[in-house]
């Protein structure tokens, strides 16, 4: 079992109540408009590029622990709100995860971003990994936190204390941050088809990523099958598991450093300057 530290947060009470610790300041940020939307971005720090890529209904501000670490670590760290979440806007069409891998590869170009290691959280995981497929050599390796990769990954959803308080949060973020503030029910709604129905990638597809990629799977997930991990694991050329022990489907909010010292030792052996 992991160490518990003070900084910790398994209930999501702090987090409900707070949101995550602030982003420092940031070096760059601003919209790119692409495909009928306005994508947030903010750019921090210098070095070998780090993306980050928040869970469905999240936003950016849910790396409030990671974005410091990573910095310290002397990576420059780019988050983007995915398309109709946090500061970003959306345009009538349905939610698809290419369509969100498109909008980062936008943010890339615009700032001249040749290549980057992604780490992603739920959605954004998939959104990382689909990155994988079409643009590898964009990226330098995807950390893929907690999500499927078709439909048969999921758990039957179950409602908790602890996804009711996230959930508490999302609601209030989504209304001081969006340019749609009173339409949180139907951005909800059509998130939540996205995630009923997608993504729908399998074994060959899988098996033809060439980049490094580790499967960050946590202990008590509530959403994501072990199994289907494990899977992901089995049939991605390469690819690591790594199980965190003591955490759920929240692990960045729940155990920051747990969180982080996985993160880290990744995206360190993929950038230049990491262990070989």
């Amino acid at each position: 079992m992991a160490a518990f530290q003070e900084s910790d947060d398994d209930s999501l009470e702090r987090f409900e109540a707070h949101g995550a610790p602030p982003l420092p300041a940031s070096n760059e940020s601003g919209w790119v408009e692409h495909e009928g939307a306005r994508i947030w971005y903010a750019s921090h720090g210098s070095g070998t590029a780090v993306i980050l890529l928040h869970g469905g209904l999240g936003h950016s501000g849910n790396w409030g622990y990671q974005v410091p670490a990573l910095l310290a670590a002397g990576h420059r760290v780019v988050v983007i709100d995915s398309r109709g979440h946090g500061r970003s806007t959306r345009d009538a069409r349905p939610y698809k995860y290419e369509l969100m891998a498109s909008d980062v590869l936008a943010v890339m170009d615009a700032l001249a971003l040749e290549r980057a290691a992604i780490v992603g959280w739920s959605d954004g995981a998939c959104v990382a990994m689909v990155l994988g497929m079409v643009a590898p050599q964009r990226v330098a390796g995807v950390f893929f936190f907690g999500c499927n990769m078709d439909p048969s990954g999921t758990k039957e959803f179950v409602a908790t204390p602890v996804i009711d308080r996230c959930f508490s949060r999302h609601r209030q973020d989504y209304a001081r941050l969006s340019a749609t503030p009173d339409e949180f029910d139907a951005f909800v709604a059509a998130v939540s088809e996205m995630m009923k129905t997608e993504p729908n990638y399998f074994a060959d597809d899988l098996a033809r990523i060439s980049v490094p990629v580790v499967i960050a799977q946590s202990e008590h997930d509530e959403f994501i099958k072990p199994e289907h991990a494990e899977y992901l694991a089995g049939v991605i050329p390469g690819a690591e598991l790594n199980v965190l022990p003591g955490v759920s489907h929240f692990a960045p909010l729940q155990r920051p450093a747990l969180f982080n010292k996985a993160m880290i030792a990744f995206v360190e052996s993929v950038l230049p300057g990491g262990p070989s």
